[in-house]
């Protein structure tokens, strides 16, 4: 008798620690999301991570340029290219593009490279608070920030966020840094060319340059800017205002 009272008193105290456990767990991660929705950040976890490295690899003429604008201060075509070359249906999906995943599976099953899936929301958690890699462990992680972002920030914030944290190029983020460093102008003056341009080095900045474009890159942006405009231009991004 008094082993199984004392069993049941265990039970109900694992029990009282594990509900404490994820009290605090969702008060550390859901309290600094929804901050971010109206706070703006100071750096990434991807900004750290390459900091940390540039580092480590003694590279002392490495810096870090974020500079944060607003998403009015941003060139139309900014944010349509990164959906057109990222996330087609970002206006309407929850934070992940089911569709899109089915298609990468069924490419690898038939031997093609797997290809991303990721939508611009998934890509904000990533980058904001995640590290690079592919292991299971992380995409848990990047699933379960996704679901607080899209819970707690309108697309607007999100869409904004992307457009600041993004990598550009070595060092480079948001394309405020990105179109003073490549091109000396605003973002908010971005043609719609350069704005294809910075949305077609997004799978890979460090190897692929806006400035300094290869073969590959003035495809990808063609391809792209074929796709801003089958979408509708800039007016594509009045289904974004819509989810304020």
């Amino acid at each position: 008798m008094r082993v199984s009272r004392r069993r049941g008193a265990l039970g109900r105290r694992l029990l009282q620690i594990l509900g404490f456990a994820l009290l605090a767990w969702l008060l550390l991660t859901a309290v600094p999301v929804l901050l971010l929705r109206w706070l703006h950040p100071l750096t990434s976890a991807f900004m750290l991570e390459a900091a940390a490295q540039a580092a480590l690899a003694n590279q002392r003429g490495y810096h870090t340029d974020y500079r944060w604008v607003s998403l009015e201060h941003i060139s139309p075509h900014a944010a349509i290219a990164v959906i057109a070359s990222e996330d087609q249906t970002f206006p309407y999906h929850a934070g992940f593009d089911f569709d899109s995943i089915r298609e990468a599976v069924r490419a690898s099953e038939r031997g093609k490279r797997l290809r991303g899936a990721s939508t611009i929301s998934q890509q904000v958690a990533k980058n904001l608070f995640l590290w690079p890699g592919h292991s299971f462990v992380r995409k848990a992680f990047e699933a379960y920030f996704t679901v607080l972002i899209e819970a707690l920030w309108p697309k607007e914030r999100i869409l904004e966020m992307y457009l600041n944290v993004a990598q550009f190029g070595d060092g480079i983020y948001g394309v405020q840094a990105a179109a003073a460093r490549f091109w000396h102008t605003p973002a908010a003056r971005l043609t719609s060319g350069e704005a294809a341009l910075l949305a077609a080095v997004l799978p890979n900045p460090l190897r692929l340059h806006a400035e300094r474009p290869s073969v590959y890159v003035l495809e990808r942006r063609d391809w792209i800017l074929g796709q801003m405009r089958e979408l509708g231009g800039a007016g594509y991004l009045r289904e974004v205002e819509k989810e304020r």
